[in-house]
């Protein structure tokens, strides 16, 4: 699915010395590393000139004279042979009078290195440039080491004895040139024609030889081989010959061998019968076999290549008879041919091998003069296979189609000049095409443009072409344009077609095309490409050699003119001979994507790479329309990767494809993730794509056979967008198809918006069958958010719709489900005629319904059942029989559990039925059913509400049963005590709703919920009780309360209010506990000592104060001024704990860095780091550990604080730091602020400076509140610190300084809420 395509092709001329007729050209070989040219004439000169390429061809002129030196020969004879050996720097010639001669090119030497008899006939260097076989006129062949050592001899005819040797001074120069050496790549093996003397005809053999020995390895049979034409491809596995096949009239037909001397395969050059084929020769690669082939007006230089078992002609040359052409291939580059003619000539060829596949995904593969044609949208038909063909009247150069609107054309221009047109009809129409043979004609045109390169439609009427103005083989026939200047010349036609016949639908229109030159553009340069710009019409790009770009306009009106617009921006920095452009929306461009694949596997896009080792591309519409959406790239390594246009335009591709390499598992959760796709087939290549619905990319192995494979990225893009342009059958058929999840139908726009699009979705399916297997695969999950998350550039329409809010994440899926299947039930009830099929569905969504609604199913079964017994089943019904659909029902469902909804429904022959269809042992359910059977009907209910665990169910219908199963109610709710409100509301009798209170709160004190307990013993005067629970729950207020409510005594109360005190107290609120003393014990001594443990201080020396008692003013005094030297202590070792976590925390950031900085820089040579090294920087920061050094109050000081206040000091860090662990960094962190002042802490510390200066201790107050100030200032400034530098890849020492921070923070945060505690008026 690929033609060989031309590039580009250059001219340069070897000016004979002698006059036209008098000289030629007659050998040639080459310098490949100096890219020289060196040629031997019949006048005996030697001529060297550069190889001409696009870059040296704008530099020649008619004065640049290549060099020229005659070889002086003796009278007569002549060069017979010519090739440079790289080892020598050196020429070698043979010559008709046996003479070996070795011309160094540089010194202008010539030095005579042998003699041979006969004259020499053919020279041919081993390919390792070690051993030359050379062949003589006495055809013996003779091989010498480069030291001109004959090695060995043997005659190449096997002549019979008493034939004479013919005398070699009677050759003619004819005879020389019939003469051929060919050898296999590797050098072990080198093959030769010979003739057959014992024979009548003209056959001859093909005989193999051995190197090392010079002895025959293989003969074939005798066969007319034409000439001495042969060639071993440099992979070694053919050798090419020619038949000459008169006889049997037929053409030459090309013949290749094996090394053991069999024919192998065959085919036809497809030319006259008088026809000759010359200098057949393979490329480098071995994948193109060229020959020249001499017919009676003219010479023909054809190109073969052999794909899936077949040879397809894919260049043909034309060239005067007068030229006798000859070339020969680049010896590096497989797809540059080098040709020259007699008078000296010289062409250079560049080809490229493009896809067949147009963008209308239609393949149009050449074949000589044939186009095989394959719409890969209808059949993706394995090559050599073809829908149909278009035959032409001779060999295609080029072609090029045009799909857009409603047109639907190819362009072909033929190797003779002419031009023709075929249009198609719509790909609808083509199902009566297949298999057909159309003969176009060529279209009618007032000038000849010569043979057009690089086709390309600007619109449905205007056509772009390159001709190649060239006296050697172009017929251009305007000539004036030379102006005595005999350099070739490069034009930019623009070409207007119209068709004189009337087109019929569904038909191929082969003939009456008229083609007419708009105008022609004389080019400075050489053109690589163009292709045509889809968002305008009349538009394309132009590009020359070098990868500059220009965009060729076509102004309508009369006189319609095209011309060239430099496009700067769009440039290439080198030569792409792969170009294609991508029109997007969407992104705020005004111009498309202009890609550009170079030689080098570099793909380029306005001046930026975007990818190093790609080896082929494509562009993909996931919509059809032509916009594109994702460009496919095949790289070097054989990955697939789909690439979004969005990336491409944002500069996203190193983020999000990883540079095109294969990186593959690289989240933490051990999920393989990959953005690309493995290549099953080493060298494949993209040659198309299937837009829209196919979704598909088309590969190429190098053998020839063709793959499909479908990108679930494009699968997935394709299905959305079939989905919001609501083609509901269309993306079902694609998800069964592709095996994708049904439930991104509902997902791709959230669950809500499709329960209103349901109804639409049953009417497009239509199919039960598939609405049944869409219901089945529904589940909770949002795939696009799990199974389809990773690729994110799928357009999710849920930002246009209804969104979930408020959800949890389990309850969203069971509503996701359970509405889903509802609105697909209603839609089927309402949209879809009563069928069997319609009925089993709407049981498959109950079913699925989360949870199953199978109480529901089974009762619409039982009314199928009803039906069924009563006399209106006379006449055929629109339902299924009740045991299909109980059968049905209990396949999508669990057994047990239907049984179970059966029982649910109290229809207990239900039951049954249910029970023998699931093939249940009667024995385990008949006994139930028969107990159940002989109950009351509410005891019944009540049992089956109790096995279904329906225990509401249960209290209702054992409630309704009657007083005399009371206790059984009782029991019922005690056993699940969810059921105490709901049996209030049941029971009325007072006693009893009484005892049930009573039972409730039992329950309710027994779990530990002592208020609620309290409060139901209150509702059921049960005080006694209630007291205990407030007592239980440490509510000494409700204590006291009930104790008024019963009427304790004095000393009850008194001795009541000692004990709940003393249980206060060891509950650590000394605060109540004091209020308790002063209240109802008056124990104001007692009391004041526990509002000082509550720290209290205000308070306590109100009460002091109020009932004048100096004594505890004094032991007040003294407790203030001891906490007040107990908390300077800790906060001075706080700010101590401060530095030291945060110099540990700035080590491990270093260290850290270090790291993460080293594995970096080695990562791309798989170099290991050393531990050593990377300890280095944060030995700078750890002269001290927070986890190893003491303090005056050991390791554990920033809990001191907290341990002794009861909670109320800094807070609590949690978890403990183990260092060098992984967390240790954020755990250091979390620990600093852990050490903030509790809001607990800081009401404490105001309580106590306002005590200290009521007291007289002002000096005492003034100190305590500057030493929390240093430690809440430091340890802000620290998280701040910490806080600033994780963001950050380095740290600077001057920047990141604590003293800094606190000097900030001081000015910052002093009237702030967080300093609220402190005292003005002590500074």
């Amino acid at each position: 699915m690929k033609n060989l395509k031309f590039s580009w092709e250059v001219w340069s001329e070897v000016q004979l010395r002698k006059e036209k007729g008098d000289e030629s050209l007659r050998l040639a070989a080459v310098d490949i590393e100096r890219s020289r040219l060196f040629f031997a004439s019949t006048a005996n000169f030697i001529y060297t000139t550069q190889l001409p390429s696009p870059q040296t061809e704008g530099a020649w002129n008619k004065n640049s004279v290549p060099a020229a030196t005659q070889l002086n020969l003796e009278t007569g004879d002549v060069i017979t042979c010519l090739d440079y050996l790289m080892e020598k720097e050196a020429l070698v010639i043979g010559t008709s009078r046996g003479h070996l001669l070795l011309y160094s090119v540089d010194d202008d030497a010539t030095e005579i290195v042998g003699q041979v008899e006969g004259g020499v006939t053919c020279i041919s260097p081993s390919p390792d440039g070690d051993l030359l076989a050379i062949m003589t006129g006495y055809r013996q062949v003779l091989v010498m080491n480069l030291d001109w050592d004959l090695l060995y001899e043997m005659p190449l005819d096997d002549s019979p004895e008493g034939v004479d040797v013919p005398d070699g001074s009677t050759f003619s120069v004819d005879y020389f040139s019939e003469a051929s050496i060919s050898w296999r790549g590797d050098g072990k093996f080198f093959a030769s024609l010979s003739k057959v003397h014992d024979s009548l005809s003209l056959y001859k053999k093909l005989k193999v030889w051995e190197r090392d020995s010079g002895a025959l390895h293989s003969v074939s049979d005798p066969k007319p081989f034409m000439g001495s034409v042969i060639d071993w491809n440099q992979i070694g596995a053919k050798i090419a010959t020619v038949y000459d096949q008169k006889e049997e009239k037929k053409c030459p037909s090309i013949v290749l061998y094996e090394k053991n001397g069999l024919e192998r395969s065959s085919f036809s050059i497809n030319e006259g019968i008088d026809v000759t084929v010359e200098f057949l020769k393979f490329n480098c690669n071995s994948d193109l076999l060229a020959a020249v082939v001499r017919g009676e007006t003219v010479d023909t230089l054809m190109i073969w290549h052999f794909s899936n078992n077949r040879w397809y002609t894919k260049q043909e040359i034309r060239y005067s008879k007068e030229d006798a052409i000859k070339f020969m291939w680049d010896l590096t580059n497989p797809l540059k041919l080098i040709c020259w003619t007699l008078d000296g000539r010289i062409t250079t060829c560049k080809f490229v091998w493009v896809t067949a596949v147009m963008g209308n995904s239609i393949a149009f593969v050449i074949d000589g003069s044939k186009v095989l044609v394959t719409p890969f949208s209808l059949s993706l038909m394995p090559p050599p296979i073809y829908f149909l063909d278009f035959e032409f009247p001779c060999a295609i150069r080029d072609v090029t189609s045009y799909s857009r609107t409603s047109h639907n054309r190819l362009a072909a221009s033929l190797s003779d000049g002419s031009l023709c047109i075929v249009e198609l009809p719509l790909l609808d129409e083509w199902d009566e095409l297949e298999g057909q043979t159309f003969r176009v004609e060529a279209s009618h045109s007032g000038i000849n443009f010569g043979p057009l390169l690089h086709l390309a439609w600007l619109d449905s009427h205007t056509l772009l072409g390159v001709s190649t103005l060239d006296s050697s083989h172009s017929n251009f026939s305007d000539r004036n344009f030379l102006d005595g200047d005999v350099r070739p010349r490069h034009y930019l036609h623009g070409i207007e077609i119209s068709c004189s016949e009337e087109r019929v639908s569904g038909s191929v229109t082969c003939s009456g095309w008229q083609a007419e030159a708009l105008n022609h553009m004389h080019l400075e340069g050489v053109i690589v490409g163009i292709v045509c710009n889809p968002l305008t019409s009349c538009s394309a790009f132009v590009q020359f050699e070098g990868g500059k770009t220009f965009e060729c306009t076509s102004k309508s009106g009369v006189n319609r003119v095209v011309s060239l617009q430099r496009c700067d921006e769009m440039d290439f920095p080198s030569s792409c001979p792969w170009m294609d452009i991508a029109p997007v929306e969407g992104h705020t461009r005004e111009k498309p994507l202009l890609l550009g694949l170079d030689d080098n596997g570099k793909l380029h896009l306005e001046g930026r790479i975007l990818c190093n080792n790609c080896s082929s591309f494509s562009i993909y519409s996931s919509s059809g329309d032509g916009m594109i959406t994702h460009v496919v790239i095949a790289t070097k390594q054989d990955l697939l990767f789909i690439v979004d246009v969005g990336d491409i335009v944002r500069g996203e591709l190193e983020k999000n494809y990883d540079n095109f390499q294969p990186v593959v598992a690289k989240n933490r959760k051990g999920e393989n993730e990959s953005n690309f796709i493995n290549i099953w087939e080493k060298g494949a290549e993209i040659v198309g794509v299937l837009h829209g619905d196919g979704s598909a990319v088309i590969l190429q192995t190098p053998r020839g056979n063709l793959e499909c494979v479908y990108p679930r990225k494009l699968v997935l893009v394709s299905i959305i967008n079939v989905l919001a342009n609501r083609r509901f059958k269309d993306a079902l058929q694609m998800v069964r198809r592709h095996r994708i999840d049904f439930n991104i139908i509902v997902d791709h726009c959230g669950w809500q918006a499709f329960t209103g699009l349901a109804a639409d979705f049953v009417v497009q399916v239509g199919n039960l069958n598939y609405v049944t297997e869409f219901v089945c695969a529904i589940k909770g999950e949002d795939v696009m958010e799990t199974l389809y998350k990773n690729y994110t550039s799928l357009p999710c329409m849920k930002r246009d719709k209804v969104v979930r809010y408020g959800e949890s994440k389990s309850a969203d899926g069971d509503n996701k489900v359970s509405s889903v299947l509802l609105a697909v039930r209603n839609a089927l009830e309402d949209q879809i005629e009563e069928t069997p099929a319609r009925e089993l569905c709407i049981l498959t969504t109950l079913a699925r319904s989360s949870p199953p609604a199978l109480e529901e199913a089974l009762r619409r079964i039982k009314v199928v059942r009803e039906l069924e017994l009563s006399a209106a089943n006379d006449l055929k019904q629109p339902y299924p029989s009740s045991e299909e659909s109980l059968k049905h029902l209990l396949w999508l469902s669990d057994s047990e559990a239907v049984f179970e909804a059966a029982l649910g429904l109290y229809d207990l022959n239900l039951a049954a039925i249910v029970a023998l269809n699931s093939q249940n042992d009667p024995k385990e359910f008949l006994p139930l059913l028969q107990e159940l059977e002989r109950m009351p009907q509410l005891l019944m209910q009540y049992n089956i509400d109790l096995k279904l665990q329906k225990y509401e169910s249960a209290l209702r219908h054992i409630v309704s049963a009657g007083g005399s199963y009371y206790e059984d109610s009782l029991n019922l709710m005690s056993k699940v005590p969810e059921l105490y409100p709901m049996g209030l509301q049941l029971i009325t009798s007072p006693d009893k709703r009484q005892q049930v209170l009573e039972a409730w709160g039992d329950h309710l004190n027994a779990t530990k919920c002592f208020e609620d307990a309290a409060t139901t013993y209150l509702c059921c005067s049960c005080l006694e009780k209630a007291l205990k629970a407030y007592r239980a729950g440490g509510n000494w207020t409700g204590v006291l309360t009930v104790a008024g409510l019963m009427k304790l005594g004095k000393d009850d109360l008194l001795q009541l209010a000692r004990e709940l005190s003393e249980e206060l107290q060891a509950l650590g609120k000394p605060r109540d506990a004091a209020q308790i003393l002063l209240e109802y014990c008056c124990d104001v001594y007692n009391g004041v000592s526990l509002l000082v443990d509550a720290r209290s201080w205000e308070e306590a020396l109100r009460i002091s104060f109020s009932h004048r008692r100096d004594d505890l003013v004094l032991l007040v005094k003294d407790a203030s001024l001891e906490c007040a030297s107990v908390l300077m202590g800790e906060y001075n070792e706080g700010v101590e704990k401060v530095g030291k976590y945060l110099t540990r925390y700035l080590a491990v950031r270093q260290r850290r860095l270090l790291l993460a900085a080293t594995i970096k820089s080695e990562e791309g040579l798989g170099g290991y780091l050393d531990d050593e090294t990377a300890s280095q920087a944060s030995s700078n920061f750890s002269g001290m550990s927070a986890y190893t050094t003491g303090s005056r109050r050991g390791s554990s000081a920033p809990t001191s604080i907290s341990t002794s206040t009861k909670g109320r000091g800094r807070q609590r860090n949690r978890g403990k730091i183990r260092a060098g662990s992984p967390d240790e960094e954020t755990a250091l962190v979390e620990h600093l602020k852990g050490m903030s002042l509790a809001e607990g802490a800081k009401h404490e510390l105001k309580s106590l400076l306002i005590c200290l200066v009521m007291l007289g201790e002002e000096d005492t107050a003034r100190k305590l509140q500057h030493t929390a100030e240093k430690f809440q200032v430091s340890q802000t400034a620290a998280v701040k610190l910490a806080d600033d530098l994780m963001p950050i890849d380095s740290i600077d020492e001057q920047a990141f300084n604590l003293e800094i921070y606190i000097q900030n923070v001081q000015k910052e945060v002093q009237n702030s809420d967080g300093f609220s505690w402190k005292c003005k008026v002590l500074g």
